[in-house]
């Protein structure tokens, strides 16, 4: 019989006593590397798969301008923005209570494959959308549905690796959009120029279609296919079970499992809200969402370089592509030397030197080059993603709120946003340039201050450590709050912290 949550808490903790906190047996890191490949072979190729069709359904909107949805809707003045944005009003909303839900349930397989059917249902419909009140409705009820994925894989993933192993998986991830934004728009030009007319239907139209039944297909697979929860997914051996939750709780120096009963959800919630690394990453994840709106008008900008709409499209898909491959590399080496701070920041200047040609120069040649600038803001997504699991310590309650509440922040951007990109500003768009920059400056002043208030904490851990340190008040009741969470006294607590360091 499978071990629940409960049961595997209590061999962790049984694993502590007799010594085995730091790390796992030679015989559990045999299972571990068996593990691992396990999961990469299953897991990674389906959320890659899923968030490729999550951004192609979502980016249809800017393809269809180019391909007559505003003529045939009647779309005036800002009406196409609106359309725009509204998707993330419904995505905002539904964001925390989802992943709340998603961690109670504990089934990702059925929870994230109903949505994913429900989002290409969506996405098909909108193809007989008849006016502006339509394609509104169709987006608010898109961006409801989408909601669950992106935060809920986020976590599920952090379910599932340490945080050493992350960045990497989340940038692999994270590649579905870029993907998206390449193929998509090369879909997109395919279906301009094979399908525009057929059936009496524009293009735009059999984009919404083709692409929204490919989704509903692969939502029914991954109900099928993905995996839950190592503490619950019934195909996982006992052995393998075992070490996926004994792992994550040796490196969170304490066990990645919730209290029983619905309440641990909302102590959960309350957890991640009182805590000031939630809402940094919130605004830091805010900027970078914020200062990459003009994915959602980049064949808008690739139309100023002056070439027909086919062209427009396909001159897209370089910039993505480039990205691909670097942010892969970028997240590799953020791995290996364990460094969130410094890969977050390194790309702020690279990107704003992007905006500054874009908006001051005419030629050909610097304006595309500036768009393989601006997409360094991509490699950022990536080291973000992974410095919440390393900075966000457990419980699972906890961790689930913090990613959709930062999730929901950072897209909260994607509302406004869209509105600085203003048919006045062709062909330069200096308002939006302007504010992708003042987005990047503030992106890094959350940066700097994360980077030196996990310092502090880091030192704290240190404290915890030496025996010999006299612990300050605050210091004690952290670990009388540990201790009570975990069931053990405060010297247990204390000889748990060992080892354990927010990542940097």
């Amino acid at each position: 019989m499978a071990d629940d949550p409960v049961t595997l808490k209590a061999n962790i903790a049984h694993d502590e006593e007799v010594g085995h906190v730091a790390s796992l047996s030679p015989e559990e890191l045999v299972i571990e590397r068996k593990l691992r490949k396990r999961i990469d072979a299953i897991v990674m190729p389906l959320v890659i798969l899923v968030y490729l069709m999550n951004y192609i359904d979502r980016n249809n909107y800017p393809a269809a301008k180019l391909q007559g949805l505003p003529e045939d809707l009647g779309l005036v003045g800002d009406q196409y923005q609106i359309g725009l944005s509204i998707l993330f009003v419904g995505y905002v909303l539904m964001q925390v209570p989802s992943n709340l839900l998603l961690n109670y349930m504990g089934r990702p397989s059925w929870y994230l494959g109903f949505f994913i059917v429900a989002w290409g249902l969506v996405s098909a419909v909108t193809s007989q959308v008849t006016n502006y009140g339509g394609i509104v409705a169709c987006r608010f009820i898109l961006g409801l549905v989408e909601a669950p994925f992106f935060a809920g894989v986020l976590f599920y993933l952090s379910k599932w690796y340490t945080k050493k192993e992350l960045a990497l998986r989340m940038s692999i991830f994270y590649s579905g959009s870029l993907l998206s934004g390449a193929f998509g728009n090369l879909i997109a030009a395919g279906i301009l120029d094979g399908l525009a007319g057929a059936r009496g239907l524009s293009a735009w139209q059999w984009l919404y279609i083709i692409e929204g039944s490919i989704t509903v297909f692969i939502g029914l697979v991954v109900a099928v296919v993905l995996p839950d929860f190592p503490e619950n997914w019934r195909l996982l051996p006992e052995e393998m079970k075992h070490v996926a939750v004994k792992r994550l709780a040796i490196e969170a120096a304490q066990a990645d499992v919730d209290e029983a009963g619905k309440g641990s959800q909302i102590k959960g919630l309350k957890m991640a809200f009182s805590d000031v690394k939630t809402y940094a990453l919130a605004v830091a994840y805010m900027a970078i969402t914020g200062a990459s709106g003009f994915q959602n008008f980049f064949p808008s900008l690739t139309a100023t370089l002056g070439y027909n709409k086919t062209i427009s499209l396909l001159l897209v898909a370089p910039p993505y592509i480039f990205m691909v491959a670097y942010s892969l590399a970028h997240s590799y080496l953020s791995d290996r030397y364990q460094s969130r701070f410094w890969f977050f920041v390194y790309p702020i200047p690279i990107t704003i030197v992007g905006f500054v040609i874009f908006m001051t120069t005419d030629g050909f040649g610097p304006r595309y080059f500036s768009f393989f600038l601006m997409v360094f803001v991509f490699a950022q997504n990536g080291t973000v993603y992974s410095w919440v699991a390393g900075a966000i310590p457990r419980p699972p309650a906890k961790r689930a709120a913090a990613y959709a509440f930062i999730n929901s922040v950072g897209n909260s951007a994607s509302i406004w946003t869209p509105f600085t990109y203003r048919d006045a500003d062709l062909p330069y768009y200096r308002p939006a340039m302007g504010v992708c920059i003042a987005l990047q400056a503030i992106g890094g002043i959350m940066a700097v201050f994360m980077y030196f208030h996990l310092k502090s904490l880091n030192k704290r851990q240190e404290r915890f450590e030496d025996v010999s340190a006299v612990l300050t008040e605050k210091d004690e009741k952290v670990l009388q709050k540990i201790a009570a969470r975990e069931g053990i006294d405060v010297a247990a607590a204390r000889q748990l912290q060992s080892g354990f360091r927010y990542g940097l």
